[in-house]
């Protein structure tokens, strides 16, 4: 048993202190410009850029302030079954990570054996004979003097960060999904009522028109204007009931469950929500390290960079330890007895001689593996560059659309207000007050359109700054 212990110790110093043959791991420089804005230098003055690089601090709970969002929030956080999915793949890396990690340290085992055995002869040889064993040892523990089982472990415990990283920017995705879905159901719900007013202002003026062609005033060309914007307006309000009815469909998807009745019931209007305030001048690219699809990207590209030094292990010759010591007697009872010992010590060592390329051609495989790993972590960089520099904006440009959409719904209004007044007194024809409600009709819905393109696109720029995937600001 001592010389186990002696053995085993052994063989442990030699994995913990062996050398790595991995290359040196160099994060790859940044294949964007150092700014969002295009000014060069990526520090801003008064620590804006450390403010901004907070972003992704920042809790969902604290941004969507919404009650029947929040709600819907936690509800597909919950219950989604594609975000279940990516928590379980985490769950298995883990175990991937652990069971590559047991490499690191001998699998002891404990085995008893006993053993009656009878011979048969003629009636004079016939014999019976016992033998009882106890043993413990390991059995062809690899010592890693070259770190190729380190190396392995690395890999596996990149990939299982890597899958965390991947886990937080599902979450991110999801609520995202879940905001915009949020807005378009509101949109479509407050164009659904648009419409059945229009509807009613509409079967109004037919109604009037027609009381006009009665009595001579008006023409038969009026009541056929009249009555293809009333159907118009009809079909409208067919598309919204479906769109609405769809949206709640895709909500319920997103949230893996039912929606409760008083979350339906107590959502307010589209303009009850508060915009969200992510508005820099000057912003350094190297935010974009914060976001968890990159930092999912890199730990790829390190856990490739571990496999390398792996391959080149392989080159060298590969040292096992088997041990064994216990001890064994032909009667149960002496089994413990002095002199019933045994013990067995059997290092070997592999030394690759001949492969025919198999080893250079895997050693190959890891570098180009490693090669691919940067290309994808820098094609991750420049997408998420881009989704910043389009949303960022968007941002700057749909306030001003607004304000001048808003401008052009109020003129609408008063158009509509003065043409249906001059209409009512003759002084115009119906066309003029027709046109007045086609134009009124179609600036309230342009309206709502682009107000929830401004929403979705704050909720987007929340995203890809790398913000939601917690609950609530730590702070």
């Amino acid at each position: 048993m001592k010389m186990l212990r002696i053995f085993l110790t052994a063989g442990m110093l030699f994995a913990f202190c062996g050398c790595s043959l991995a290359p040196l791991y160099e994060r790859p420089a940044l294949p964007v410009a150092g700014s969002f804005s295009g000014q060069a230098g990526g520090q801003q003055e008064n620590g804006t850029d450390q403010k901004l690089l907070q972003v992704s601090e920042v809790g969902w709970r604290n941004v969507y302030t919404d009650p029947s969002l929040q709600q819907l929030i936690e509800l597909a956080l919950n219950n989604n079954r594609d975000l279940r999915e990516t928590i379980l793949n985490v769950e298995a890396f883990r175990a991937l990570y652990r069971i590559q990690r047991s490499a690191l340290w001998p699998t002891v085992t404990v085995e008893g054996l006993g053993r009656l055995q009878r011979t048969i002869g003629n009636e004079a040889q016939n014999s019976t004979s016992e033998s009882y064993s106890l043993d413990i040892g390991t059995t062809a523990y690899e010592l890693d003097l070259y770190g190729r089982v380190r190396n392995l472990k690395d890999q596996a415990l990149e990939q299982y960060l890597a899958q965390q990283e991947t886990r937080k920017s599902a979450t991110i995705s999801l609520i995202a999904e879940v905001v915009k879905a949020y807005l378009s159901w509101l949109t479509d719900r407050e164009l659904l009522q648009i419409s059945e007013e229009t509807r009613q202002v509409e079967a109004e003026s037919y109604a009037l028109v027609r009381q006009r062609v009665g009595a001579g005033i008006a023409t038969e060309l009026d009541l056929a204007q009249a009555k293809t914007s009333l159907e118009t307006v009809k079909a409208n309000l067919a598309l919204y009931r479906r769109q609405v009815a769809q949206d709640l469909h895709f909500l319920t998807l997103l949230a893996g469950s039912s929606l409760p009745e008083s979350l339906l019931s107590r959502a307010g209007s589209l303009h009850d929500l508060a915009p969200i305030e992510i508005t820099p001048p000057t912003l350094s690219s190297a935010i974009l390290l914060e976001r968890p699809d990159i930092m999912a990207a890199e730990h790829v590209l390190i856990g490739a960079n571990a496999n390398i030094g792996a391959a080149r292990a392989a080159f060298f010759p590969t040292v096992s330890l088997t041990a064994d010591a216990g001890v064994i007697s032909s009667d149960l009872g002496k089994l413990f007895n002095r002199g019933s010992g045994a013990w067995l010590f059997a290092p070997s060592i592999s030394l690759p001689i001949f492969t025919a390329g198999r080893l250079k051609a895997e050693l190959d495989v890891a570098k180009i593996e490693k090669e691919i790993s940067i290309v994808r972590y820098e094609k991750t960089i420049q997408t998420a560059f881009t989704e910043v520099s389009d949303a960022l904006v968007a941002n700057e440009t749909y306030l001003d659309q607004l304000v001048a959409q808003r401008a052009n719904l109020k003129a609408n209004e008063d158009y509509f207000a003065l043409a249906k007044d001059r209409y009512q007194q003759g002084v115009d024809s119906f066309l003029v007050l027709l046109d007045a409600q086609r134009s009124l009709y179609s600036s309230k819905q342009n309206y709502l359109n682009l107000k929830l393109a401004q929403l979705a696109n704050q909720a987007d720029l929340y995203k890809v700054f790398g913000g939601g995937w917690q609950e609530r600001t730590n702070r």
